[in-house]
């Protein structure tokens, strides 16, 4: 079997750190609150692929130094050539754009987001493509694609954002490029909690290694059907679902989680 030890990997444009079956990922241009260039859309695109190769990674936090999540696509490193493009080089790099989320979408590990002060753009986008989303008081997200002069259709935020917060809110975020803040996001069910900054990261990783020493296989099946039921009627979703229980009910964490409770001691997931 084709397996890749994600401790090695060295990326060239942001932080990476794997401990505990839990890989973090940090933009680290905090001077220029974490933005984007090509080749840093382009290596996490490579890395989320890679993860399903992973042995050792079972949970990914996502995050941005500096007191800022992440500015969205860099103003001169790529909105200046952007203009200057024809339509084949603005498609390539769309898709490629839109290829990041579909490869975190797709890979097996829950992805957290942990969300300080500035989250636009392509960043907000980040973090709507995440499973779990925590953000500081601080956090202010914007879908700010209008405020210069594109559409809000933009890496697959009409098809994701309106299953999080609900077809009108998400319409009023992405027609006005307005903000939102931590506590509107967390009563429109955008974020899962809200953390004091100095506490964010640690309440993040503590989550994912909370979902790291669960039944990674379970977990990886349940993500693979949030995903792929959205456009399934019921009939269809609960077989799919009855399929996937009864691949989940061949696993030895399924029977680890029987003898432990016969036993009545908490059971040891090994993710098989």
């Amino acid at each position: 079997m084709y397996k890749l030890k994600a401790a090695d990997w060295r990326p060239q444009h942001f932080n990476w750190e794997v401990k505990e079956r839990v890989a973090t990922v940090t933009l680290n241009r905090p001077e220029r609150k974490n933005p984007l260039t090509f080749e840093s859309y382009a290596e996490l695109r490579d890395t989320f692929h890679k993860l399903q190769y992973a042995e050792d990674v079972r949970a990914v936090v996502f995050t941005g130094a500096g007191g800022n999540f992440c500015s969205g696509g860099d103003v001169h490193e790529i909105i200046g050539p952007l203009v200057k493009m024809e339509m084949p080089e603005l498609m390539a790099f769309t898709r490629m754009t839109g290829s990041l989320v579909k490869e975190m979408r797709t890979c097996p590990q829950p992805i957290i987001a942990a969300v300080d002060g500035v989250c636009a753009g392509a960043g907000a986008i980040i973090s709507m493509a995440s499973d779990l989303r925590y953000a500081t008081p601080e956090a202010k997200t914007a879908f700010l694609f209008v405020r210069v002069g594109l559409a809000g259709c933009d890496m697959g935020a009409c098809a994701i954002l309106p299953r999080i917060v609900g077809q009108g809110r998400a319409a009023e975020l992405l027609y006005t490029g307005r903000s939102l803040g931590a506590e509107e996001g967390l009563a429109w069910g955008y974020f899962n909690e809200i953390v004091p900054q100095a506490k964010l990261l640690a309440r993040a990783q503590e989550m994912a290694h909370s979902l790291a020493n669960g039944p990674s296989f379970a977990h990886a099946m349940t993500k693979k059907c949030l995903h792929q039921e959205w456009n399934l009627s019921i009939e269809q979703a609960l077989e799919t679902e009855a399929e996937a229980q009864a691949i989940c009910m061949q696993t030895h964490d399924f029977e680890r989680a029987y003898q432990g409770f016969v036993a009545k001691q908490k059971p040891r997931f090994e993710g098989n």
